[in-house]
């Protein structure tokens, strides 16, 4: 496997409108497992997110952009209930099988839903005080990268947190082996290793990010893209 460089002619299974609800069904459930265990938002709430929200006296406005199932954004709800913050958080996603089974979990009342893209947001002028996605950089043409980045910057002033995986070998059969209890009857791992094919490594990610960000290698097989208060260039 050559993985030397991002396979961008890849597409994912699941990111076809016509693949198997069953399946797709299945993914989007399992992934709630997955994310819990590699993507790592307990360590970045606690590095990142806390210390953000510590410095509000009100409730704090939060945006998953590309928000799946919604298991990322529902555990960090939690997170904040259990650290005494007040949180309203929305997560937006364009695709609506994603959010059925979004709405069908059992959801804190400050977490909503809404089937949208970051520039209907931005369109609309709202604002919030912490933005962040998971999983969602590699799944993005060159131009869709630039308009993220471009709609987070215009969506706060506070701080973002895009999350992906750390493309390498090394995560490739990790993931190959690791996933293999969860993946019958599901696409995690033919997408998953897709992903990894798709990702970025840190030195590709920081000469596509714009002004003002940074990458962070957050563990073995992860990556953030972070624009902190403050870092906004003129």
């Amino acid at each position: 496997m050559n993985l030397s460089e991002r396979d961008t002619q890849l597409t994912e299974l699941m990111d076809d409108a016509s693949c198997d609800p069953v399946l797709l069904r299945r993914t989007l459930h399992r992934f709630a497992v997955v994310n819990r265990v590699v993507s790592g938002w307990g360590r970045v709430y606690r590095s990142h997110l806390r210390s953000a929200l510590a410095r509000l006296d009100r409730p704090a406005r939060i945006l998953d952009i590309g928000c799946g199932a919604g298991d990322v954004l529902r555990r960090l709800v939690r997170l904040t209930h259990a650290d005494g913050f007040a949180v309203d958080a929305l997560g937006i996603d364009p695709d609506e099988r994603a959010l059925a089974v979004a709405a069908r979990a059992e959801q804190p009342s400050s977490l909503r839903f809404r089937r949208a893209d970051s520039s209907e947001l931005v369109a609309e002028g709202a604002r919030f005080d912490i933005v962040i996605s998971n999983h969602l950089l590699h799944h993005l043409s060159t131009s869709g990268f630039g308009r993220l980045f471009a709609d987070s910057n215009a969506l706060t002033d506070g701080l973002c947190v895009h999350s992906d995986i750390a493309r390498s070998h090394l995560a490739y059969a990790a993931y190959a082996i690791g996933i293999t209890p969860l993946a019958p009857g599901s696409l995690l791992r033919t997408d998953g290793l897709r992903s990894i094919r798709r990702s970025y490594t840190r030195s590709e990610l920081d000469a596509a990010l714009p002004d003002g960000w940074r990458s962070e290698q957050a563990g073995v097989f992860r990556l953030l893209a972070v624009h902190a208060p403050g870092a906004r260039s003129s």
